[in-house]
């Protein structure tokens, strides 16, 4: 079974609590911004359901790009890491489970 991109992202975060990632991705045509934390992810430009059974970030979504930063995040002023990340280059940071 293959696990969801939004998933190996909360995985990620979980493993690497001091970092936030900044996700930019094309959901449904749409533009979205989601921010991921210590195993949980939200969106910033869309309503996030309470069940964390319904993903942030479905299947079809298109990531364009992923910034990571050091938390707590501050959005007036960003601690960035890495910026513009391609889910191919991130991807490679990701543990096999």
């Amino acid at each position: 079974m293959t696990i969801s991109i939004e998933k190996q992202l909360e995985q990620y975060t979980l493993q690497h609590p001091q970092e936030v990632l900044l996700v930019a991705a094309e959901v449904n045509g749409e533009l979205d911004e989601v921010l991921i934390f210590r195993g949980f992810s939200s969106s910033l430009m869309r309503p996030t359901s309470s069940d964390p059974d319904v993903p942030v970030l479905p299947d079809s979504a298109v990531i364009t790009g992923i910034d990571r930063l050091l938390g707590p995040y501050q959005p007036e002023q960003p601690n960035y890491i890495e910026r513009q990340l391609s889910w191919a280059e991130f991807s490679q940071r990701l543990t096999p489970n």
